[in-house]
């Protein structure tokens, strides 16, 4: 497969501290894919450098074939809804529009009222009067309507109901089903990734601890509860994600496509939140996995 998106020894500087920094990064084209990862893991820097808002101190970046914002080709190539979906607030929602169809050359203006029609919102209305669940709406209104190739999304949905943010959400699911464009949403909710997507990357400190397609890596990852044993002792074929231990009992977290016929295993399956989180928090150097699988698409 293709990538959309691919970064190289890729880093961010501000003054003496990085916000991301030697990241490497293949993102499969025609997919929605999530990415997740604690705070300062560097996704909105890896966002914002993708959709041209920002330059990189170090690497280098590729997006649809090209440099980030270099020239009105490619701005038009890229859709990038930030965190707090910024709207005018002293504009409505037609002059949102308006202004959608003058900057872009590939703007669907059917597309947009449609939209803006089946959501219920006024046209007339002032963005600065919309709820934040409207207003995220338009947002996304505005970057779909661009019939990007890529649609970036930084934390959309962040700071809406719980209501909003499922309307929100299958919304994006319907769009992306229509008009058939790559997605990448960042989100801290990972029921939201695994709801919306189908492959998910988690980043931490800049490195990409996993990447792969959801329903593979729940399928291939277990849980293993037996007797106290040293998980280097292990068969090979049983990657270790994170272990715990008692005086009498070993809980590992593995990452395997084969199954495990030893008895003295009790073999559990994984969510896809246990699966995230357990890569979140494990060390850089907890596991080593070589198979092509955990690869990201070189």
């Amino acid at each position: 497969m293709s990538a959309v998106l691919r970064a190289q020894a890729l880093g961010k500087k501000y003054k003496q501290r990085w916000a991301l920094q030697n990241c490497d990064l293949d993102v499969p084209a025609g997919r929605v894919v999530g990415l997740v990862g604690p705070n300062g893991a560097g996704k909105s820097t890896l966002l914002n450098l993708a959709s041209g808002m920002l330059t990189p101190t170090a690497g280098t970046i590729e997006v649809c074939g090209g440099r980030p914002a270099e020239g009105v080709d490619q701005l038009a190539k890229v859709g990038f809804v930030a965190q707090d979906t910024p709207t005018y607030a002293s504009l409505s929602v037609a002059d949102h529009l308006d202004l959608g169809k003058r900057l872009n050359p590939s703007w669907d203006d059917t597309v947009a009222r449609d939209r803006i029609s089946r959501l219920g919102l006024d046209p007339k209305q002032r963005a600065g009067r919309l709820s934040g669940g409207q207003r995220a709406q338009l947002a996304l209104t505005l970057g779909i309507a661009k019939r990007p190739e890529l649609l970036i999304l930084d934390e959309p949905v962040a700071a809406l109901d719980p209501l909003a943010r499922r309307e929100f959400m299958q919304d994006l699911m319907e769009a992306v089903a229509e008009h058939e464009m790559s997605v990448v949403l960042s989100s801290h909710l990972v029921s939201d990734v695994e709801r919306a997507c189908d492959y998910v990357i988690v980043l931490v400190d800049s490195r990409v601890r996993v990447a792969g397609d959801i329903d593979d890596l729940v399928a291939s990852h277990h849980r293993l509860t037996g007797p106290r044993r040293d998980s280097a002792t292990l068969p090979a074929g049983l990657h270790v994600i994170s272990a715990s231990h008692t005086d009498r009992q070993t809980t590992l977290l593995v990452r395997t496509d084969t199954a495990v016929h030893d008895p003295s295993w009790s073999v559990s399956p994984l969510g896809f939140e246990d699966i995230v989180l357990a890569y979140m928090t494990s060390p850089a150097n907890a596991f080593r996995d070589s198979r092509p699988t955990l690869e990201v698409l070189r």
